[in-house]
C-alpha cells in the first residue's frame, strides 16, 4: 500500500518492484478472512460468553485472542477497497494509523498472550502444587491486562510512523513510514521485534522445552492410562511449537530481510523482488492459520495434570 516501497528508484536505486498482484490476490483473500473469520470469531467469543458461568484462565486467555482477532477483522473492509483501487487510501489520515495500528496490535497480542498461556502450563505441568496460588483466575485476568498494556505502550509509535501521502496524484497509506523516516522506523521495528516476538518466542520455546522433558521422564507408578496421556501431551505441545514457528517466524524473517534491505540501501533487484513478495504476502497472512494450536482447551490443563498424577482446582484453569 505504500509506493515508496515498491519504487525502489525514488530512494536512489534503479529497481521498480510491481505489485499489481495485491489488487486481485489480496482482495479476494482478505474478503475471504472477512467473511470465515468475523462470524466464527464472534461465535466463540459469544458461546464463551454466555456458556461459561465462571471463566477460567483458558476462557480469559482465548477471550483475548479473540477479542485482537475481531479488532484485526474489522480492519480489514477498509484494505478491501484500498487494494480494490490499486493502492488508493480514501477513508483518511486517520484510519489509516488506526488500521495499521490494529494490525500490530493483534499480532503482538496474540504472540504475547500465547507467552502467558505457555507459562501458565509450564507451572501447571513442571510445578503444579507450588504454583496453585499463581495459576488463579486473578492472575490470568492480570496477565491479560498487562499484555494489552505493553501492547499499546510500544506501538504507540505507529502511529507516528503511519500516515497518508499524496504520491503522484495519489493518496496512499503508509504501511511503515515514508523515505524520509525509514532509518529511524527500521531502528523501532528491530527493537519492537526484539521485545515482542524474539523474547516471548524463547519464553515458549524453553517453557514447553522443559515441560516436554517433565513429561518424557519415566515414572515407576505411572499406569498405562497415565503414560499414553504423557505421550499425547508431548504430542499437543510439538505440534503447538511447530504451528506456532510456522505462522510467526516465516513473516518476521521476511519482513526483518526486506527492511534491512532497504536500510542498507541493496541494489539487487532480483534479491529485492523476493523478499518484498515474501514480506507482502506474508504480511497479509500472518495470524489465521494459528486460530487451531493457539485456542486454549479448557479440559487440556486437566490432561496434563492427570499425565503427572495430579488434579488441580478446577477454579484455577
Amino acid at each position: 500500500m505504500e509506493k515508496l516501497d515498491t519504487n525502489i528508484s525514488e530512494e536512489g536505486r534503479s529497481c521498480h518492484l510491481s505489485e499489481h498482484y495485491k489488487q486481485i490476490y489480496l482482495s479476494l483473500t482478505y474478503s475471504i478472512i472477512f467473511v470465515l473469520g468475523l462470524p466464527l470469531n464472534g461465535a466463540v467469543l459469544w458461546l464463551s460468553w454466555r456458556q461459561t458461568k465462571r471463566w477460567g484462565c483458558a476462557t480469559i486467555y482465548l477471550a483475548n485472542l479473540m477479542v485482537a482477532d475481531l479488532l484485526y477483522i474489522s480492519t480489514l473492509p477498509f484494505l478491501i477497497v484500498t487494494y480494490s483501487l490499486d493502492d488508493t487510501w480514501p477513508f483518511g489520515e486517520l484510519l489509516c494509523k488506526l488500521v495499521r495500528f490494529l494490525f500490530y496490535a493483534n499480532l503482538y497480542s496474540s504472540v504475547l498472550l500465547l507467552t502467558c498461556i505457555s507459562v501458565h502450563r509450564f507451572l501447571g505441568v513442571c510445578h503444579p502444587l507450588r504454583s496453585l496460588p499463581y495459576r488463579t483466575r486473578r492472575h490470568a485476568l492480570l496477565g491479560a491486562a498487562a499484555t494489552w498494556a505493553v501492547v499499546v505502550i510500544q506501538l504507540l509509535p505507529t502511529l507516528i510512523f503511519s500516515h497518508t501521502d499524496d504520491i503522484d496524484g495519489q493518496m496512499i497509506c503508509y504501511d511503515s513510514t515514508s523515505a524520509d523516516h525509514f532509518d529511524k522506523f527500521f531502528v523501532y521495528s528491530m527493537v519492537l521485534m526484539l521485545s515482542s516476538f524474539v523474547l516471548p518466542s524463547l519464553v515458549i520455546l524453553v517453557c514447553y522445552s522443559l515441560m516436554v522433558r517433565s513429561l518424557a521422564t519415566p515414572v515407576e507408578t505411572l499406569t498405562r492410562v497415565g503414560g499414553t496421556a504423557r505421550a499425547k501431551s508431548i504430542r499437543t505441545i510439538l505440534l503447538v511449537c511447530g504451528l506456532f514457528t510456522l505462522c510467526f517466524v516465516p513473516f518476521h524473517v521476511s519482513r526483518s530481510l526486506y527492511f534491512t534491505l532497504r536500510f542498507l540501501s541493496s541494489d539487487n533487484c532480483q534479491l529485492l523482488t523476493v523478499v518484498s513478495l515474501a514480506y507482502k504476502l506474508k504480511d497479509h497472512l500472518p495470524l489465521e492459520p494459528q486460530k487451531s494450536p493457539r485456542v486454549p482447551n479448557p479440559h487440556q490443563s486437566l490432561l496434563y495434570d492427570s499425565a503427572l498424577g495430579t488434579t488441580s482446582p478446577s477454579q484455577n484453569h
